[in-house]
């Protein structure tokens, strides 16, 4: 049977201490036992059911890690106080001194800075590498090499993973792959394409607000403990927790993720579509012209489409600075980071969210001065939202 992430949150019923539809929240840091030896027992690991101190876990972080994992189809989650929060401890738990990542060349800046800059000083090493290419990805592995790490679709430039493709690679070399899948949740699922572990940017998409910040690991239950464990886990002793309140608050969030990401897909494929009709470049993962197109129809859960991520290129970053001045100006959307919000969100990612990769690594990839990445809100009357941006785009002389 095809499997439907949203079936799998619908499915899951959680009541509160008093009966609530919601589950009540567990606003302590730390829990009482009643005996000695159960606060021995939870120590080690051996005391299902019992909570020890919010930094390992709390209720309200296993009822939100219970719905991602459903919706992830892996045998639980652990969630995090942001989306590097869930990155760094995953990658540290994988690898020691001496190993090897492959990365793709296009990823978060954030993940980038900290395999490009922190990494190497606990002598990790990490190839970048254009992820599209399966022969390119294969050839940077070596004897050292313990991960392979990509984005689904990849930020900011709309790169897609063949995850089966590297899930195979990475079944033949032995090594784990792990896909970070904020841009697509629900679109699509990796670990039915065989990734091992899946991360999300809960911020994004999957919280919708922009109020929070978030992060969780899906995995298998052996991974997800070895996270936790109090005597070497990354997750655990780094110390990267979420707020009980705020687990509470994403998980009502997560409950309207299937309409909304409709919507968000919905509107983008629309914009992409009457952009690049005007002749403007565009890149979207839903247009015939995108170079993974058809490999990506072959990845998506069809119901939830491309995913609410498009650029296009005006040619110049004053150029590109111009136009979403304006657009903020008319309360088209906002001129600021991150994504997932229910107004549209445009930055110039060269110098904002992928600043951190250098300038000649930014055109080496592709990413050029004029980019602008936008995040596709929930406009009710997209029609009007297009009409509306091409008449910016026509007083700053871009159409």
């Amino acid at each position: 049977m095809k499997f439907k992430p949203a079936n799998k949150i619908q499915d899951l019923q959680y009541f509160g201490e008093f009966g609530g539809v919601n589950p009540s929240i567990s606003d302590s840091s730390t829990y009482t036992f009643l005996s000695a030896k159960t606060m021995f027992d939870t120590f080690e690991g051996n005391a299902d059911g019992c909570y020890l101190y919010s930094r390992h876990t709390s209720p309200s972080n296993l009822y939100l890690g219970e719905a991602l994992a459903a919706m992830e189809g892996t045998e639980t989650a652990n969630v995090a106080g942001s989306g590097m929060g869930a990155i760094t401890p995953v990658l540290l738990q994988l690898c020691g001194a001496g190993d090897h990542i492959v990365s793709s060349r296009t990823i978060y800046g954030g993940t980038y800075a900290f395999l490009k800059n922190f990494t190497p000083k606990l002598n990790i090493t990490t190839s970048f590498v254009d992820i599209t290419k399966l022969d390119v990805v294969e050839n940077a592995i070596n004897e050292n090499t313990k991960v392979l790490y990509c984005e689904t679709v990849s930020n900011p430039l709309l790169e897609v993973a063949d995850i089966k493709g590297l899930a195979a690679l990475a079944k033949k070399h032995n090594l784990k792959l792990v896909v970070d899948n904020t841009f697509s949740p629900l679109s699509v699922t990796p670990v039915q394409l065989g990734a091992d572990v899946v991360i999300h940017s809960l911020t994004k998409f999957i919280n919708g607000s922009s109020d929070t910040v978030g992060g969780v690991v899906c995995g298998t239950q052996e991974f997800i403990d070895d996270l936790r464990n109090v005597n070497d886990g990354a997750c655990m002793l780094l110390g990267s927790t979420m707020d009980s309140m705020r687990a509470s608050s994403i998980l009502k969030n997560l409950r309207t993720l299937h309409i909304r990401i409709k919507q968000h897909s919905k509107n983008a494929l629309y914009l992409a579509e009457k952009f690049e009709a005007d002749g403007l470049k565009t890149v979207y993962p839903g247009l015939a012209s995108h170079p993974s197109h058809e490999l990506f129809k072959t990845m998506i859960n069809e119901e939830y489409g491309f995913g609410g991520m498009l650029t296009i290129d005006v040619g110049s970053l004053d150029k590109a600075n111009e136009l979403m001045e304006l657009m903020q100006s008319k309360n088209l959307g906002y001129l600021a980071v991150s994504l997932g919000f229910y107004k549209t969100l445009f930055s110039a990612p060269g110098t904002s969210t992928s600043s951190e990769i250098p300038e000649d690594e930014q055109k080496e990839m592709g990413l050029t001065d004029g980019l602008i990445r936008f995040s596709i809100g929930l406009d009710n009357d997209i029609e009007r939202t297009y009409d509306m941006m091409k008449e910016c785009m026509k007083e700053v002389g871009i159409l």
